[in-house]
């Protein structure tokens, strides 16, 4: 049976929930600028710029729930003049991924206000399909907070 996939704001999660999530090392393994610990001075001050982008930027990061259960974040930041996409799962969820990322770019498709998505992964990542099928294309690496990525290019309009 398909789980309901539903997105709502951070504030409405419990900042215990956040905190195991981000501490889990299976979350980490891909995440080369998680390099701290959480706990609830850290999950606060993530909810609240998360939170800062959808009072600058009309959008942002969701809380993201299967049947009601908090199952990770993601969504979409600006970033200079992209839109970037990020989705970070609980473990026992990753399998979500796809169908979840298929419904945020519904989302931005829909959206005038974004031309296109972009998607920053870390070369640690090997399995890339999910954005072939999706029709991002590469555009090169890209350097964020003296971390390296690859990027990837969406366009939606």
């Amino acid at each position: 049976m398909s789980s309901d996939i539903t997105f709502t704001r951070l504030p409405a999660i419990e900042l215990a929930e956040i905190i195991s999530h981000m501490s889990d090392p299976r979350v980490a393994e891909h995440m080369p600028l998680l390099t701290f610990e959480w706990d609830a001075a850290t999950a606060a001050a993530f909810v609240a710029q998360k939170e800062a982008r959808w009072q600058q930027d009309g959008l942002g990061h969701w809380a993201i729930l299967s049947d009601g259960a908090y199952i990770g974040w993601g969504g979409f930041q600006k970033e200079g003049e992209d839109w970037d996409f990020g989705l970070v799962l609980k473990p026992d969820h990753f399998g979500l991924g796809a169908r979840i990322s298929k419904k945020a770019i519904a989302f931005a498709t829909a959206d005038p206000r974004i031309p296109y998505v972009t998607f920053l992964l870390p070369p640690s990542r090997k399995n890339r399909g999910a954005l072939a099928r999706f029709g991002a294309k590469p555009v090169g690496e890209t350097e964020y907070d003296g971390a390296t990525f690859l990027k990837y290019r969406l366009e939606t309009a």
